[in-house]
């Protein structure tokens, strides 16, 4: 069989690569990273073809595809989201995403996205509440402390600067578990023993529960002026965490309205209530805080842009870390027009 040429060979980065790279990194200089990257590329918004992601939804959870394209690069992400999972053993959320070159199709990478997608939703929520959140912010109830509370928790102090987390969960596990790993990392931990705790002197509330379900994690009267609150759980048809009344008082930024319609927490609003996307507010097309007393919620349900926009990031580190390894996965033969004889000379 010939010898495969460079363009057969697809730079791969694994879970294995991945943890290294984030340890060789550090985790809050990848965050701060990542919220510049996909700042940058919610500042080009225009540019990139956009859908709402292609899910195929089942009673237990959903498996979704999340492509697109600035014209140059295509990426996609596959994920899943199986908040059942968890009583198995199992991850919630896994995921995977390639990158290719517009000009050939050729792929240019491939990566796990489960650790990824977990730094990424957590540097986009950071980003989103440097433009939303109240100016000196200091204090995040951080509500659900799962797989994605510490990221959260993390992303904000490096992004933001917060100082204290207050913690609850319905688990106590689960806060254990996330306040003893942030420990000695430079935040204040205070584990709670209610929402209502959790939210007393915060300026941030961030919700990122599991279950799929319309839940209330939040109440109106929970929710005093002024806060601004990041919604990350509420993030597919049927999935939600703030009562309806928030909703009605709160001035709303989504990233891309055709599909947190679909999912996020104004699904339970009327398909013409206002909302603002988050790309105007950064390009200043619109306005974000404008009132100290003003409540703002970021509705954030995951947009294909940002997994674009940390792809990008991963293979921008792979020549310095030297973390990946290259699959053999695109066939070449010496004659395009002789995959068949690729075969037989294989034989």
């Amino acid at each position: 069989m010939t010898s495969p040429s460079h363009q057969a060979f697809v730079p791969f980065v694994s879970v294995d690569h991945m943890l290294k790279l984030v340890l060789h990194l550090g985790i809050e200089r990848v965050l701060i990273d990542l919220a510049a990257e996909i700042e940058a590329d919610f500042r080009r918004w225009p540019l990139f073809d956009k859908t709402p992601r292609v899910a195929s939804h089942s009673d237990v959870g959903v498996i979704e595809l999340m492509p697109t394209s600035d014209g140059e690069t295509y990426g996609f992400k596959y994920v899943n989201g199986h908040p059942s999972n968890m009583k198995k053993g199992l991850q919630t959320v896994t995921a995977f995403g390639l990158l290719a070159d517009v000009e050939t199709g050729y792929p240019v990478l491939l990566s796990e996205m489960t650790i990824l997608t977990a730094l990424r939703t957590a540097a986009t929520s950071a980003m989103a509440a440097k433009w939303l959140a109240p100016k000196g912010s200091t204090t995040m109830a951080l509500i659900g402390n799962g797989a994605q509370a510490e990221f959260q928790a993390l992303g904000f102090k490096a992004v933001c600067g917060i100082s204290e987390v207050r913690l609850y969960d319905i688990d106590p596990a689960a806060t254990e578990k996330c306040a003893r790993n942030l420990a000695g990392r430079g935040l204040r931990v205070v584990a709670c023993k209610t929402a209502e705790e959790a939210i007393l002197g915060a300026q941030i509330i961030t919700t990122v529960t599991a279950d799929k379900q319309y839940a209330t994690i939040l109440t109106d009267n929970m929710v005093g002026a002024g806060v601004h609150i990041n919604g990350v759980g509420g993030d597919c048809p049927g999935k939600t965490e703030l009562h309806r009344d928030i909703l009605l008082r709160s001035s709303i930024f989504v990233e891309y309205p055709e599909q947190t319609r679909i999912e996020g927490e104004i699904q339970q609003l009327a398909p013409d209530h206002p909302v603002t996307e988050l790309w105007q507010v950064i390009n200043g097309q619109a306005t974000g805080r404008s009132d100290a007393r003003e409540v703002t919620l970021f509705d954030s349900v995951g947009f294909a842009v940002e997994d674009f926009s940390a792809l990008r990031y991963v293979r921008s580190k792979l020549q310095e870390t030297g973390l990946f390894t290259q699959l053999d996965m695109i066939a070449d033969p010496d004659d395009p027009r002789d995959l068949f004889g690729m075969i037989l000379r294989a034989a």
